[in-house]
């Protein structure tokens, strides 16, 4: 090799080191975006089911029930289900990864459910009708303290897990770190002693827990457990026993999946 094409060689070496520097710089800002986003849809989800400080909640506004009115509303909450359920899949994640870096796969998806929910917010239409209305002082605040009950029980289950991987921050440290990422060993602790998703206990103790529920909110409840309970009895327990084996076939015969037994700790 001479000298030309030695130096040649050096500065190619060079600049590609400085776009991998500018790539990871990019999926870092990228993750974090996607994080905030997330962090954002959440918080307003705590407002909006619960008709609390933000502008629009799920009872702002004199709507009526109509059929246009359902109609829309159901669409809106299919297209969130539709993106939520379709970029979880172990198929989606393989197609997506041949366009863009592995490492940012799941802030990817973490961004879009955050727009996916963010749209729902924006368009939902009020339906105001009640269908009941807790009058007394302490029925509404136990009510109200369920309500902030179920979202505690959704933050604390994420880590009780992996709170950055399951929203991608893990995944771009390692892509930074050039290190493979390898998700977290299947574990039982805490709440997922009991259920096998906690995470979605603590959302159908928020979306029930009402002291004032109206039409468009029983709607959304029950639209939204509906999707939870097919969701993850049908998709996600499917991918979690084809990665995990008989390991999560044994969890799940001693351990319900959202619903925990009255009887006691299991064994």
């Amino acid at each position: 090799m001479n000298i030309n094409q030695a130096s040649a060689d050096t500065i190619a070496d060079s600049a590609s080191k400085q776009r991998f520097a500018g790539a990871k710089v990019a999926a870092v800002a990228y993750s974090l975006i996607a994080y905030l986003a997330f962090f954002g849809s959440i918080l307003y989800a705590i407002g909006f089911i619960g008709n609390l400080v933000v502008p629009k909640s799920i009872d702002t506004g004199t709507g009526q029930s109509s059929l246009l009115a359902i109609t829309i509303n159901c669409g809106l909450m299919a297209l969130f289900a539709l993106q939520h359920s379709v970029m979880a899949r172990p198929f989606f994640k393989r197609w997506i990864t041949r366009f863009i870096p592995a490492g940012i796969e799941r802030s990817t998806y973490v961004l879009l459910s955050s727009v996916a929910l963010s749209v729902v917010f924006w368009q939902w239409q009020p339906m105001t009708e009640q269908i009941w209305r807790v009058e007394s002082l302490p029925g509404m605040l136990v009510i109200t303290g369920l309500y902030f009950l179920g979202w505690a029980v959704v933050f604390l289950s994420s880590f009780m897990i992996n709170h950055f991987e399951l929203f991608g921050l893990k995944q771009v440290y390692d892509y930074c770190k050039e290190t493979p990422s390898v998700e977290t060993p299947f574990t039982v602790r805490y709440f997922y002693a009991f259920v096998r998703h906690p995470l979605m206990l603590g959302f159908l103790i928020a979306i029930w827990a009402a002291p004032v529920m109206t039409a468009g909110h029983l709607l959304f409840s029950v639209v939204l457990t509906i999707y939870i309970l097919l969701a993850v009895k049908y998709l996600e327990e499917k991918d979690l026993r084809r990665a995990i084996g008989a390991e999560y076939d044994a969890y799940s015969k001693r351990v319900p999946m959202v619903v925990p037994r009255l009887t006691g700790r299991p064994k």
